[in-house]
């Protein structure tokens, strides 16, 4: 049952269910003064348990307290340190303008980031073990239990930060995603057993465009291989819609997680123009 406070948001495994505090993992801090919060004010917002065969998967999912008719949906896939209070906040965020917001606890299965002391340390142990084809198919659970519960299959949006953004461009490729916003999501990388695409191997699959946004000095993903993705949207662009609409914008002097109001690396105009330009994506491609 969904519950309107900041209550422990109950992350489960297959085989027992542990009571942890939303809050941010400790591999994410220090934690700045200036991070945004948003209110629960006409917003129903906290966990919920969403069936994915026999398994309970753990989401954060918020919604307007009063709507009338289907709600649009959008799918927010978090960064490598899980659905942590940022992440919480953004359904939020999403809520209020309308939307049925869920944020699904994808690395679940293989652990809780909070568990670990260093980026490093989360992707050997969780990230690397939580293969797309199972991430994919917790989000097609997902938007099934959304169209349950007053969401519109007929728009459905996906938007991810830095491992979601990589994410959000391999969940463009299905059939019931209408648009896609990347945040920094790697694009280029070694294909292997558990990630067996990348994003730039996917273009001519494309059935939502994409909008991605990238930062300038981010060091993590090179300027090289978005252009190198432009290059590939090109390429496909002929053959497929979806690759003709899909664009990548770089903000020159952002660094990795520029939207991350949390964070360091925050950059307060450059995160405000990409939200605005995230709303109107959506907006452009029917999903709102």
């Amino acid at each position: 049952m969904m519950k309107n406070n900041r209550r422990d948001f109950i992350k489960a495994s297959a085989i027992a269910a542990t009571g942890v505090s939303v809050g941010y993992v400790a591999a994410s801090t220090p934690v700045l003064a200036e991070t945004i919060q948003t209110d629960f004010v006409g917003l129903t917002a906290g966990e919920q348990m969403i069936p994915v065969g026999s398994f309970q998967l753990p989401c954060y999912v918020s919604r307007p307290e009063k709507s009338h008719g289907q709600l649009p949906i959008v799918i927010v896939v978090s960064e490598i340190f899980g659905v942590h209070e940022y992440v919480a906040d953004v359904t939020r965020r999403f809520a209020k303008l309308g939307y049925l917001a869920i944020a699904p606890e994808f690395f679940i299965r293989a652990g809780d980031p909070n568990d670990y002391g260093t980026i490093a340390d989360i992707l050997t142990n969780i990230v690397a073990k939580t293969p797309d084809a199972q991430v994919i198919a917790d989000f097609e659970a997902t938007l099934a239990w959304a169209v349950k519960n007053g969401g519109d299959i007929q728009r459905v949006g996906v938007t991810g930060f830095c491992w979601g953004g990589r994410i959000t461009w391999l969940a463009a490729t299905l059939p019931t995603v209408r648009a896609g916003l990347a945040w920094y999501g790697r694009l280029v990388g070694e294909n292997t057993p558990t990630n067996p695409k990348q994003p730039i191997d996917i273009v001519s699959n494309l059935h939502a465009p994409v909008l991605g946004l990238y930062g300038g000095t981010d060091m993590g993903i090179p300027l090289e291989t978005v252009e190198q993705m432009r290059a590939a949207l090109a390429k496909a662009a002929p053959h497929n819609a979806a690759a003709r609409a899909s664009r990548i914008e770089v903000y020159p002097d952002a660094p990795h997680a520029f939207h991350a109001d949390y964070r360091e690396s925050y950059r307060e105009g450059p995160a405000k123009d990409a939200w605005n330009k995230c709303i109107a994506w959506f907006k452009q491609y029917g999903v709102v």
